[in-house]
């Protein structure tokens, strides 16, 4: 039998169906023990009774097991995207205790609030969803039974990553981007946290971190815009024009996350730049070290990159870490403030033509980025490479614009200039809670 909606479906397994008063008084105790087993798991209980052995697991993103509707066999990442102001947006930003002002939209001014209401949907499936499946094995009988707990979630669960994550430290590494995404994971998993919890940031050094002690889990993001070590490695002071970057140093950087559970990585924006770029080999204050300045291209990224998968390689725990990376939001060179050219503050509506190819998409560094995964892959290191380009490429209304906090007060005149408008980060609620819905697709089929 199985229960779908609350309706209990009869399903003949066998010649010889398990009757349901047989398995009836052994539901309650299944229940409780699943309950109670899945805080500590989450994924398998096995109940060993004198007739029968339960099972828990997640499932994909609908009932129908033989749909193609996973992570394995659907791609994620090629879809369009729906509105839907039924369920979206996943959360309130006033409600979000963990919000950073430059991506807060609506509180600082922006009318329009249809950007949080679009949905991703693949082409040929649904983003993944979970809850809680039983399966009921007389001991000695191959029949079985399979009992379904609740309906899918179709969105967002937070309580199941938390327990998938329970114990763990799952670490996001690069650049503001990847801040943005980090935030919105934050925003994601705020609601589902008990009311009790102590939600404050804490830092130290280049790393910012929430720890939800009901959990042990430790969510951070830790500040390294280029993964190397570079001159805008300082929290700070790093916005200058001109950058030095170490390529082949990145010691600095990794011990501090080295002993991460799940690792996100991302670095593109900051070696797009239109100026010119100085390559140091030695350490910043040496007398001895040598330098070389280049016109920007991707070469010196190609050799950060190298450098980041040779730390790898020889120091993450293999059958520990789970590492990701995540492809280039679309970004073009250019003056405004966060280095762009086009002015994205008129902007309603998605682009729902799904041929479009945004210019500011750079296939050279993608195909670079791939290419040193795909080595890792064959010296025995897996990177999941989350290619969330084109979905981002198709939201150019999404972006906070000149909706958000400045240092100092804008003149009229200058609010209206494209030179301080950010057409590079992501208003929350918004596209980067796409990105970790995928990227928790992932964490739970691992």
């Amino acid at each position: 039998m199985e229960t779908y909606n609350g309706k209990l479906k009869s399903q003949k397994m066998s010649q010889n169906m398990i009757k349901l008063p047989h398995i009836a008084g052994f539901v309650l105790v299944a229940l409780v023990v699943v309950l109670h087993q899945t805080r500590n798991n989450g994924n398998v209980v096995h109940l060993l009774d004198q007739q029968l052995i339960i099972q828990q697991w997640p499932i994909g993103s609908t009932l129908n097991e033989n749909d193609s509707t996973n992570t394995g066999s659907c791609d994620l990442f090629s879809g369009q995207w729906v509105y839907d102001d039924t369920s979206y947006p996943l959360y309130k930003e006033e409600k979000c205790s963990f919000m950073e002002e430059g991506f807060a939209c609506q509180k600082y001014g922006r009318k329009d609030l249809k950007y949080q209401n679009w949905r991703w949907k693949p082409h040929h499936c649904d983003l993944p969803s979970y809850c809680t499946k039983i399966a009921i094995y007389p001991k000695f009988n191959k029949n079985f039974s399979i009992i379904t707990i609740g309906t899918p979630i179709t969105r967002f669960n937070g309580t199941a990553l938390l327990e998938k994550i329970r114990g763990k430290k799952l670490i996001f590494v690069g650049d503001s981007l990847n801040r943005n995404q980090w935030r919105s994971m934050l925003c994601l998993l705020d609601s589902y946290l008990p009311a009790s919890s102590n939600k404050k940031l804490r830092t130290t050094g280049n790393l910012c971190f929430f720890h939800a002690t009901e959990y042990n889990v430790t969510i951070g993001f830790y500040w390294s815009p280029m993964l190397v070590e570079s001159s805008g490695d300082n929290v700070i002071t790093h916005s200058k024009s001109s950058r030095v970057v170490r390529v082949k140093s990145i010691e600095d950087h990794g011990r501090h996350w080295a002993d991460a559970d799940i690792l996100v990585f991302d670095s593109f924006a900051w070696w797009m730049s239109r100026e010119a770029l100085t390559i140091r080999w030695g350490s910043f204050g040496s007398p001895n070290a040598t330098q070389k300045t280049v016109e920007r291209n991707s070469r010196p990224f190609e050799i950060a990159l190298s450098t980041w998968s040779d730390w790898l390689e020889m120091n993450i725990n293999r059958t520990k870490t789970k590492l990701f990376f995540m492809s280039p939001s679309p970004y073009r060179p250019g003056d405004t403030s966060w280095g762009t050219d086009h002015n994205c503050d008129k902007e309603t509506e998605p682009v729902l033509n799904v041929t479009y190819w945004a210019s500011a998409a750079n296939r050279e560094m993608m195909r670079i980025t791939k290419s040193t995964i795909d080595k890792l892959e064959e010296r025995g290191l897996k990177v999941e490479y989350l290619n969330i380009t084109e979905l981002s490429a198709y939201r150019e209304d999404a972006h906070p614009t000149t909706n958000r906090q400045f240092w100092r007060t804008l003149s009229r005149d200058e609010l209206e200039s494209k030179r301080f408008t950010d057409c590079l980060h992501w208003c929350l609620p918004g596209v980067p809670d796409v990105w970790n819905q995928i990227l928790f697709a992932y964490i739970m089929k691992s």
